[in-house]
């Protein structure tokens, strides 16, 4: 169900990420998903425990301006924790999720951007793919677990 990608946005301090897309036939609706480890950026006691947590150390200024639309989920991906929440990206019908989990100081930031409607309906497809084996062992060898 998903294609990687070529990671579409310039260098920042966090470098690259991978890009998947999962067409709206097999997903529900169009979905362009980005993931990147980042090292040391989570707090290492609390992990991504609010809202405000996820806000801080999610990639959402990767896909511009957005707008939460309304309270975070705790969520699980492997053996770690984070949370979810789904947002409205200013300027464009587009929706998005942003996913942010952790392992110890080191997190893993997705983003999945989605068109009109309801994003919180894509969750569960992102976090099946997140949860799935290609991407659990990838999180192992970018997180260095």
């Amino acid at each position: 169900m998903w294609t990687e990608t070529d990671w579409p946005f310039g260098v920042d301090p966090w470098g690259k990420g991978k890009a998947f897309r999962c067409k709206a036939d097999d997903c529900g609706g169009e979905v362009q998903l980005y993931v990147r480890a980042k090292l040391g950026f989570c707090n290492c006691t609390a992990g991504i425990a609010d809202d405000g947590d996820l806000d801080q150390m999610g990639d959402l200024a990767l896909i511009g301006k957005a707008t939460p639309i309304g309270a975070g989920r705790e969520i699980m991906v492997g053996p770690m924790r984070g949370r979810s929440r789904a947002y409205r990206v200013e300027g464009s019908r587009n929706a998005a999720l942003s996913l942010a989990f952790n392992q110890r100081c080191d997190m893993v930031a997705a983003t999945a951007l989605v068109g009109p409607g309801a994003p919180a309906s894509m969750e569960p497809a992102v976090l099946a793919f997140l949860n799935g084996d290609r991407m659990l062992k990838w999180a192992e060898i970018a997180l260095g677990l």
